[in-house]
């Protein structure tokens, strides 16, 4: 895995986009082979269908209501897949796994270009055949469409540092790096600007290029590309939503950063092993390219390599390692790096080994089986039961049905059942019970805070549902398998499906039937027996 020699005549593309596009492929394939997993696919998967239902582009909604916990360039990418291959799980996940195949393709073309062809494909390999990379792909959330964007801003702006050192042109890469920064400031926030930023601006004073990266930094061009990409509907937003700057920036940037209360706590150390156990069995070689020879190897490529691959990790495991609330998928951006390592470790632990082809290419086929292999697992232990609840044959919720969720929201159901519109929530909405902790109540409250007259008609009480579910039209209510002890009045209804999670009612109701229909309708307790296909 020897650095080419420099190239000289025309390049022969064709095998490169032969090669990166095998790679998405090899992305994309499982990716519809599993059911969403509840709550985080279905929220985010539910956010951009709904996007596509309602037309509005500019807002992205969870059940109607404002949600402004990240930008919509997911809910964009989502929406726009949906609108061309349908409403299904691949569909869901594809702005991932052009996430995914994106920072690849920039991985690739930068090691290309710095460390030889063999040594790009080998980067690529490594990183588009770990476990933990290949299953990010393949998830319907926000994490892998950021990396991708942030592996992009790095590659690009290293490669415009580097051409700048050695005065060569410079400008077309830098461009490119702000424009996806741009993008990773719409995919997830500020981070898409600020790590990559952290990145090369410790890999420069490490390499004392420095001067360099000042220059870089000033070029007005670049942040004025970044500003007409990602300004616009940031600015809209603010415009409509006066109270958006505090809540997306103060609230969900620096306070969720800093302040304890939220979901997923973890330990400082949480990721060390995250990474190295879910990257599997790549990280192997990185060990034994530590243990079998510490010192170090002659320079092949470009100078600095191995420094930046070290900082940009390093950057991305101690910053995502600071707050108390971790998720195993934050740390994806510093998967790109790490498969860049394990590629050199390879090429200096295997250099004088007989071996060396069929070391590599049977941990290349282990990693791809365990790859494939996760697929069904995620599946199995991902996916709650209540997923994917099927109504029975001939029932079906039509447009203008009033859906009710009982004292929860179930983020899949709207995507599956394909439901017309937002869902009422019944359940208590006082602030002290909304706020006390971070799950769909606090997500439904936050966000109805921006429209109140909507949050009104959608999060309601519970002793409010018996006389609107007995006015006339058809009432579906969905709640917990045990939803009578909370809610007797159910007991009303009758029963369509269940399972052991979850119930679904219905009530027809009826011009002339009085508002309390539903009562003296049986007592609370188990539900009645049920003998149809749930």
């Amino acid at each position: 895995m020897n650095a080419a020699a420099p190239r000289r005549g025309k390049p022969d593309w064709r095998g490169h986009v032969a090669f990166l596009l095998a790679v998405g492929a090899w992305l994309a394939w499982t990716a519809g082979l599993r059911p969403l997993t509840a709550p985080d696919e279905g929220r985010y998967a539910g956010v951009a269908r709904a996007m596509l239902q309602s037309g509005d582009w500019l807002v992205p909604r969870l059940d109607g209501l404002p949600f402004f916990h990240k930008p919509p360039l997911f809910y964009w990418i989502g929406a726009v897949s949906m609108q061309l291959f349908g409403v299904h799980e691949w569909a869901a996940r594809l702005p991932s796994v052009l996430g995914a195949w994106v920072g690849a393709v920039a991985l690739y073309l930068f090691m290309r270009r710095h460390a030889g062809t063999s040594q790009a494909r080998w980067t690529t390999l490594v990183l588009c055949t770990s476990p933990f990379f290949f299953m990010g792909a393949q998830f319907a959330n926000l994490d892998m469409l950021v990396a991708g964007c942030i592996t992009a801003t790095v590659a690009c702006a290293a490669d415009a540092l580097l051409c700048l050192d050695e005065e060569r042109p410079w400008r077309g890469a830098l461009a490119l790096a702000f424009v996806s920064a741009g993008l990773g400031l719409l995919a997830k926030g500020l981070i898409g600007v600020v790590l990559p930023g952290g990145v090369i601006v410790l890999w420069a004073m490490l390499t004392r290029r420095a001067r360099v990266a000042l220059r870089m930094a000033v070029w007005w061009p670049g942040w004025l590309l970044l500003a007409l990409i990602a300004g616009p509907w940031f600015v809209a937003m603010q415009l409509r939503y006066p109270e958006f700057f505090d809540y997306f920036v103060i609230t969900q940037h620096f306070r969720r950063f800093a302040a304890s209360g939220f979901n997923n706590e973890h330990p400082f150390w949480f990721y060390g092993p995250v990474v190295l156990g879910l990257c599997l069995p790549w990280t192997l070689w990185l060990v034994l390219w530590w243990r079998k020879a510490p010192a170090p190897a002659p320079a092949r490529g470009t100078p600095g390599l191995p420094t930046l691959m070290l900082v940009w990790m390093g950057v991305m495991v101690v910053f995502f390692s600071l707050p108390r609330s971790k998720l195993v998928g934050y740390v994806l951006p510093a998967l790109p790096p790490l498969a860049a390592l394990v590629a050199m470790g390879l090429d200096r632990a295997l250099a004088a080994s007989p071996h060396r082809a069929r070391l590599m290419g049977a941990t290349a086929a282990m990693a791809g089986l365990l790859c494939v292999g996760a697929v069904p697992l995620a599946g199995h232990y991902g996916t709650p039961p209540d997923a994917r609840l099927r109504l029975p044959a001939g029932e079906s919720v039509r447009a203008g049905d009033r859906v009710v969720m009982l004292d929860h929201y179930f983020y899949e159901l709207p995507f599956y059942w394909q439901l017309h519109g937002p869902v009422v929530v019944a359940a208590d909405w006082r602030p002290a019970v909304a706020q006390a902790s971070d799950n769909w109540r606090k997500e439904l409250a936050d966000a109805g805070g921006f429209e109140p007259t909507t949050m009104t008609a959608l999060l309601q009480s519970l002793d409010a549902q018996p006389g609107r579910i007995c006015a006339p039209g058809r009432t579906w209510v969905i709640g917990p398998s045990n939803a009578q002890l909370v809610a007797p009045w159910v007991l009303g209804m009758q029963l369509v499906t269940f399972n052991a999670e979850m119930a679904v009612w219905r009530h027809d109701g009826r011009a002339g039937e009085g508002p309390d229909c539903l009562s003296g309708h049986g007592s609370p307790g188990a539900l009645p027996a049920w003998n149809g296909a749930s």
